[in-house]
């Protein structure tokens, strides 16, 4: 398996991805820069990381939305290429309208930062390794991680078994503790815990899902 790891200006989980795919899930990892424009074709899986791209100017995710490599990654999602956005990769897939939804400040105004106990909602396409229920403990690190999304479009969403994660908890006032989510096709998906985070011999269920996105090149059958 290939997976590419974009790097945005303010991208600070560029290397724990890298990391953990590489060292951890066996995973051969490719850097990407957000300046490059290319064909995605050979990568299984594209990350998008966590971090504060462009330092979060005008809203979490909105400059670099309009990066170039972004036009590469919107032709490879098209084509059914698979892309995991994590925490500010999130933000940014929702910003460019691949995922949707926005994410905006935590309703405490707060940044938080601590391990929270997630459900797994609709595992078949992403975390096929796990069932519907199985609880999991990732970290999370965001300030603007409330996950919103209008009435009609969150009824689709659930009709078309789109809702990945959940908080265990109202954590930070996210619609019905949303904390992860695919496209209408299910082959983009973002989510505000850090799987990267959680993949060491201590912390297991980061490994878990890792393994589990790449079990089967991400196959939607």
């Amino acid at each position: 398996m290939k997976a590419g790891v974009v790097t945005f200006p303010g991208s600070n989980c560029d290397d724990d991805c890298l990391f953990a795919l590489e060292q951890v899930a066996s995973v051969s990892a490719i850097r990407l820069w957000h300046k490059d424009k290319a064909s995605l074709g050979e990568f299984d899986c594209v990350v998008l990381p966590g971090g504060f791209s462009y330092g979060d100017y005008l809203r979490t995710g909105a400059i670099a939305s309009t990066s170039p490599i972004m036009e590469s990654i919107k032709e490879y999602a098209e084509k059914g290429g698979k892309i995991l956005g994590i925490c500010n990769g999130f933000q940014i897939l929702c910003e460019a309208q691949l995922l949707p939804g926005a994410l905006i400040k935590n309703q405490t105004q707060q940044f938080i930062c601590r391990d929270v106990e997630l459900e797994v909602v609709e595992p078949r396409l992403w975390f096929s390794q796990l069932k519907t229920g199985t609880r999991i403990t990732l970290p999370i690190a965001h300030g603007e991680g409330r996950y919103v999304v209008e009435a009609a479009t969150l009824q689709e969403m659930k009709e078309n078994q789109q809702i990945l994660l959940r908080y265990c908890e109202d954590l930070n006032g996210s619609v019905e503790q949303i904390a992860g989510v695919t496209n209408r096709e299910g082959n983009v998906c973002g989510m505000m815990p850090h799987p990267e985070r959680a993949s060491d011999l201590r912390s297991r269920d980061g490994l878990i899902l890792w393994k589990s996105v790449f079990q089967k090149g991400l196959s939607p059958s």
